[in-house]
């Protein structure tokens, strides 16, 4: 009888660590940034918010919008759980404040999500590159092309078929973060692109990243290069994979 008594309790108490352990995301707040400074502005903002505003909805998670930079004080930054900059692109900054404001924010333990553009945001500041974990060069014409899953344990893989048949950009980027977790890569032979052999050649063989995560001082990031067309955010498998990047910012592995 004692022998399971005991065995109960364990099971009980196994229970118990395991719920202590699982992120409970509802009710967190995450800010979804879409600051373009002068240059190119994607025509997939609009569709990229509200996408990102429903994913949050569905998960309880309170989702405010902007593309002023005066949102980055200290007072402001204090109420949200993440930042997530959603196809900014080129000057994201007004002042050095701002900066500093954003800086504290990502040492903080909290969270910042990226996607498509937003390594091309601040191309000027070498820390931002090390943050989202690489800075944009160029990338091949829009067309379909293969991604691989390379590792399909993340909340943003794990929804995704091993091979995932896309039409986008394929991003190429430099300056790359040697401590970034790649998840997807660019399958390179199905790309169509007159400068491939110039950049990125075999920098990575026949592949190149896509989307990885990293814990880059104290914080928890992730970036996707995916998303340029405004109707794929409105795909229920690209759905998948960027609600997975903002569970991951959010504390769940």
């Amino acid at each position: 009888m004692k022998k399971i008594v005991s065995l109960i309790l364990i099971v009980l108490l196994s229970v118990s660590f395991a719920e202590a352990k699982k992120v409970r995301v509802k009710g967190k707040h995450i800010l979804i940034y879409t600051k373009n400074g002068k240059g190119y502005v994607h025509k997939n903002i609009a569709n990229s918010v509200k996408a990102i505003k429903e994913i949050c909805a569905k998960e309880g998670i309170i989702a405010d919008s902007s593309d002023d930079p005066a949102v980055f004080t200290p007072e402001n930054l204090a109420k949200y759980d993440a930042l997530f900059f959603s196809n900014s692109n080129n000057k994201g900054f007004d002042t050095e404040a701002q900066k500093k404001a954003f800086q504290d924010f990502c040492r903080s333990g909290k969270g910042f999500g990226a996607i498509h553009s937003a390594n091309a945001t601040e191309r000027e500041w070498p820390w931002y590159w090390q943050l989202v974990g690489g800075k944009f060069v160029r990338h091949a014409p829009k067309q379909k092309f293969e991604v691989i899953v390379v590792d399909p344990n993340n909340p943003s893989t794990a929804p995704l078929p091993k091979h995932w048949a896309v039409e986008d950009e394929c991003y190429y980027s430099n300056q790359l973060n040697p401590d970034i977790h790649v998840l997807l890569a660019a399958d390179l032979t199905t790309v169509e692109d007159k400068g491939k052999a110039e950049y990125p050649g075999d920098t990575f063989y026949k592949s190149f990243p896509l989307c990885w995560c990293h814990k880059f001082e104290g914080g928890r990031q992730w970036y996707s290069a995916l998303g340029h067309r405004p109707e794929v955010y409105d795909d229920e498998t690209f759905r998948a994979h960027i609600r997975g990047g903002i569970l991951w910012i959010l504390g769940v592995d």
